[in-house]
């Protein structure tokens, strides 16, 4: 079958609709068939098509004049190979069930196709996910790296469901400051002991880190003292964000998950804000990054984050702080 490229556009005669009604090729028209380039290309590499005047390369090397189209054109090729019928639109791609195509079915995955450099915003990454929760689809990145393999990750907006262990009641507890930490004279199996808190630094005595400390100073647990003077929560504040600009927003995070009942500690040794128990395991269930709203990371970054998550048998989790409160976006790596 033929079909005829103007500069702008590949379409095809009444012969075309066949591909459309067969395979889900292509958007039909009155009087034929209009093609995608990367619908266009791909018949012709598989020698469904012809369009006079170009070959697969000449036609290639046209198309290829669009920046992002190198590897848009790899993606849609390798879902139509794993078999499944895909259309673009309405982010880069929309993707219909094996065996299912437009007329006959409905898409189940909204595909968005980055570079391993390009950067995740993610108001934007979270304004796309909730569109197409809403539409009742799965939204994937498709992330081409330089070598041009392909790998696969599905985002969720998750809510946090209370643990199915409750943490102890705390009683009111006093600190001397030390340092940006604080101390605090308690015993072996203590009530904050039992809900995870601090580090113990012999029978008597506990540590308590700076987020830990100013999240049980904000909730009146803890009474923080410097000699005679108490220091106040935002004294604190002040104090502990000399040293770590990141503070606020580890704070934020931190007080959510402890709202539902999770035990958060430091996951520092796994290059994140905190490593999360969600229950009584012996081993933590989430790894958990901070980050703002607005917030822009390398998709390089966050690829390592989820290497690293599931090295480990953990899921990664950012806590994209915002003034209405917590946002929780899973990155996972999936095979289509």
């Amino acid at each position: 079958m033929k079909a005829a490229f103007d500069g702008n556009t590949i379409r095809m005669g009444k012969d075309g609709k066949a591909l459309y009604e067969q395979s889900g090729y292509g958007r039909p028209e009155a009087d034929g068939l209009r093609l995608s380039p990367q619908e266009a290309l791909y018949l012709i590499h598989r020698q469904k098509i012809e369009v006079p005047g170009y070959s697969f390369d000449t036609l290639f090397a046209e198309f290829s004049s669009q920046p992002t189209f190198m590897r848009s054109f790899l993606v849609y090729r390798d879902l139509r190979e794993r078999g499944y019928v895909v259309q673009t639109g309405p982010h880069d791609f929309r993707v219909f069930r094996r065996g299912e195509k437009p007329g006959k079915g409905e898409s189940v995955y909204l595909v968005r196709v980055l570079s391993e450099r390009d950067p995740i915003r993610f108001e934007k990454l979270i304004e796309e996910v909730m569109a197409s929760r809403n539409m009742r689809k799965q939204y994937i990145l498709a992330v081409v790296d330089d070598e041009e393999e392909l790998t696969y990750y599905e985002i969720k907006l998750q809510k946090l469901a209370a643990a199915q262990n409750p943490l102890p009641p705390l009683g009111q507890h006093e600190a001397i400051l030390i340092g940006k930490s604080a101390m605090v004279r308690t015993s072996p199996g203590s009530d904050l002991e039992q809900a995870g808190y601090g580090k113990r630094l012999d029978p008597e005595r506990m540590i308590l880190g700076p987020v830990e400390l100013l999240s049980l100073m904000e909730n009146g647990t803890i009474r923080l003292m410097q000699g005679q003077d108490e220091i106040s929560t935002a004294g604190f504040l002040a104090l502990a964000s000399e040293t770590d600009k990141e503070l606020a927003g580890k704070i934020a995070v931190y007080n959510e998950l402890r709202a539902n009942q999770f035990t958060p500690r430091t996951g520092y040794k796994f290059g994140h804000h905190f490593r999360v128990y969600c229950g009584r395991n012996v081993h933590s269930d989430l790894l958990v990054h901070a980050v703002e709203k607005e917030a822009v990371l390398p998709m390089s970054a966050i690829s390592r984050s989820v290497r690293m998550a599931h090295s480990v048998k953990k899921k990664m989790f950012f806590g994209a702080v915002h003034s209405s409160g917590i946002q929780f976006v899973e990155f996972a790596r999936i095979k289509l």
